[in-house]
């Protein structure tokens, strides 16, 4: 059996990637982050079934030392954990960089060290910044437009020099915006939900008029597993997308009509990005994929956010819906 480290498997699209990987008789340990609470996140929501397989490490990527205890006997290391709310990196930056740079380069020298035969690294769709021209191929100039895209941008650009300086199979992995069950309230599709869930008929947003890009989450974990499995991938970067967009304003429409036509939007201040901070516009390109790997998406938006429906039904009471997440 492939024994492979999932950072980030606390996580949202972590505790779905573990869960693939078991399941596809996988030897997973997963990497979560140590708190006094002994919680494991979102790993303590998934079956006890597929549990049973996992090997949970608890530490923190800003430590190298535990980064490396973790590296020791693995040969694949799927790097996801990161900082990723972007309200939160205008507050705290330097966490940013402790966690998103600091943390990759542990993962990194770690895995050079103990010769790990391949290597995912996680970047966002954010490093792109509002699109110059679309779809968004991984030729599009990069653009840091928060301390978050930036460090992320840092991220990639240190995987990308020990891939050229060391020889290391690493693979960049760029998924365009995930969601599902078990995301943070902190992201669109989970906040327009649990506000209608909750009873309320004034639902508040930030800015509307931005498209994105969304990728159900089971289609994103599926891309993760076709790049590792390719040796075509190794040294690129490769988009995760649909090859769709749609505004934030028709998302949310199509999310009150499902759940409560009687509901409106209102613009929260406290939601909008400063103006030169706001990503407009996120149409992906999934052809470099598509060449390298077999994936393709099978979740069109109306099949997953019926499936995330569904969850946040059964899971409400894990949100506070009355207050903003950062």
């Amino acid at each position: 059996m492939t024994k492979v480290l999932v950072t980030g498997a606390d996580g949202f699209i972590g505790s779905h990637l573990v869960e693939e990987l078991v399941r596809n008789c996988y030897d997973v340990k997963a990497f979560v982050y140590y708190n006094s609470f002994n919680s494991w996140g979102w790993l303590d929501h998934i079956p006890k079934s597929i549990m049973q397989e996992v090997d949970v490490f608890t530490g923190d990527v800003r430590d190298p030392n535990g980064v490396r205890q973790a590296m020791n006997d693995v040969d694949e290391v799927y790097h996801l954990a990161s900082l990723i709310a972007i309200p939160f990196s205008y507050h705290s930056p330097d966490t940013y960089v402790d966690t998103n740079i600091k943390g990759s380069l542990n993962v990194l020298q770690a895995a050079r060290d103990y010769d790990v035969n391949r290597v995912l690294m996680t970047s966002t769709s954010e490093v792109y910044g509002t699109a110059q021209y679309v779809p968004i191929d991984e030729s599009h100039p990069f653009q840091g437009q928060s301390p978050y895209s930036a460090t992320k941008i840092g991220a990639d650009r240190l995987a990308e020099s020990f891939y050229r300086s060391f020889d290391m199979p690493i693979s960049i992995v760029r998924p365009f915006n995930t969601y599902g069950p078990r995301q943070s309230a902190r992201a669109v599709i989970p906040t327009i939900i649990t506000q209608l869930l909750a009873g309320y008929e004034t639902i508040h947003l930030g800015a509307l008029s931005p498209t994105r890009d969304f990728n159900f989450v089971k289609d994103t974990v599926s891309g993760f597993l076709e790049i590792a499995q390719s040796e075509k991938t190794i040294g690129e970067e490769i988009n995760i997308a649909t090859q769709h967009e749609i505004s934030i304003e028709s998302l949310a429409e199509e999310l009150i009509r499902q759940i409560n036509s009687n509901a409106h939007i209102t613009t929260d201040e406290q939601r909008i990005r400063p103006e030169k901070s706001e990503v407009n516009r996120l149409l992906g390109s999934n052809n470099k994929i598509k060449q390298l790997t077999n994936w393709s998406p099978q979740y069109s938006l109306a099949d997953g956010l019926t499936e995330t429906i569904a969850f946040f039904r059964q899971n409400l009471d894990y949100y506070k819906t009355d207050i903003y997440n950062l």
